[in-house]
């Protein structure tokens, strides 16, 4: 694949409701969408998914456009892709940056799909024709959780993970499980914890969680590891594994019984894919993140989801909980608690180009 030319589009959405965790609230997403074109006339799409605020990463939009522009995209346009997992021999002197890196390699694998005519999922290697569907509740009141949980059960989501705190924990969790005792139901604490607070987070067994995710630092595999050995309920690790190699370590160290792939927060396909392997290999479940995308990353999730090892409902839900207008047509539905794994080439969605147009705040093309 000659690559003719690379397009950024940034934009802005208001979110349908705000999204609400222990690091603080997101009301207006900004995104920034790739749009790569081979000098056939293909084009793939990846998106950058990181966030206005350095809140979850240390990378904010703005510092992935400059990445984009100065460093990754020079680099792109002066070389042949032979395969999408090539990409990471062009990019491998930028260190970290791995959501703009993401943003370009899953733009490729698109691309490359569609070179290949094949759905995108068949060529990485997926074998479900559904996914099962899970969703978030953010933080907020006991009985806007509460009613939030009966309304997302009712529309058929398959698993409920709930943002935590400390003070917002134990109470919480004791009324969902009272009114719901049997729904699947997970906790993300998205690092609000440290090894001092050991003793409520083993308060938390008698819940009888699926995981709780992140429990304490971003950046942390050890403590983790002291903290599985005092709790019964499983350790989900999610911005401590970035890459590969942080994957094996937390297994080899017991740090978690389960792993949350995210393609931006690894950077990209081909490194999710790997993780995926290798949990896979050492009988450790793995599921799909989310991180308040638009329809192409919840895209190119329901194809990694596809994996075999994907056996935990991921965070990918419907387009309709998030935007009042998503840019891919169809919009992303689920039915019973499940999203079917399109067939078409590539992701399998189309992007609207008129709507993408219409909240786009700066577009600037590359060659």
């Amino acid at each position: 694949m000659n690559i003719k030319k690379v397009t950024l589009h940034l934009i802005e959405q208001s979110l349908l409701s705000p999204f609400v965790t222990s690091m603080g609230s997101v009301n207006v997403r900004e995104s920034i969408i790739v749009e790569v074109e081979d000098d056939e006339g293909t084009v793939g799409w990846g998106e950058v998914v990181a966030f206005s605020t350095p809140w979850y990463t240390e990378e904010t939009i703005k510092t992935t456009w400059h990445m984009l522009e100065d460093f990754i995209l020079p680099s792109l346009l002066q070389t042949t892709i032979e395969h999408p997992a090539t990409f990471q021999s062009i990019s491998q002197n930028i260190k970290r940056n791995n959501m703009a890196k993401a943003s370009v390699e899953t733009a490729i694998w698109d691309l490359y799909a569609k070179k290949q005519n094949l759905p995108l999922s068949d060529v990485i290697g997926g074998t479900r024709e559904k996914i099962d569907s899970g969703v978030v509740v953010s933080i907020h009141t006991i009985d806007q959780v509460l009613r939030k949980i009966e309304s997302h059960l009712e529309e058929g989501y398959k698993r409920i993970k709930i943002k935590i705190k400390p003070g917002q924990d134990v109470k919480l969790l004791s009324q969902i499980r009272k009114e719901f005792p049997t729904v699947p139901l997970m906790a993300d604490a998205n690092s609000a914890y440290t090894l001092n607070d050991i003793a409520r987070l083993k308060s938390l067994d008698e819940f009888e969680l699926m995981m709780i995710e992140q429990p304490l630092g971003a950046d942390d595999i050890v403590d983790h590891a002291t903290l599985q050995q005092e709790i019964t309920t499983p350790v989900c690790l999610d911005e401590s594994i970035v890459t590969l190699d942080d994957a094996r370590k937390a297994i080899e160290l017991g740090s978690c019984q389960m792993i949350n792939i995210k393609i931006g927060r690894v950077g990209g396909l081909s490194e999710a894919i790997q993780i995926h392997n290798l949990c896979k290999e050492k009988n450790v479940p793995v599921w799909c993140g989310g991180m308040l995308e638009t329809g192409i990353s919840r895209a190119h999730n329901i194809a990694l989801a596809s994996l075999a090892n994907f056996t935990i409902p991921g965070d990918i839900s419907a387009s309709s909980r998030y935007w009042e207008k998503d840019i891919i047509n169809p919009s992303v539905i689920v039915e019973n608690g499940t999203i079917k794994v399109p067939r078409e080439p590539g992701i399998g969605y189309e992007v609207n180009r008129e709507h993408l147009r219409k909240i786009t705040k700066v577009s600037k093309t590359f060659e």
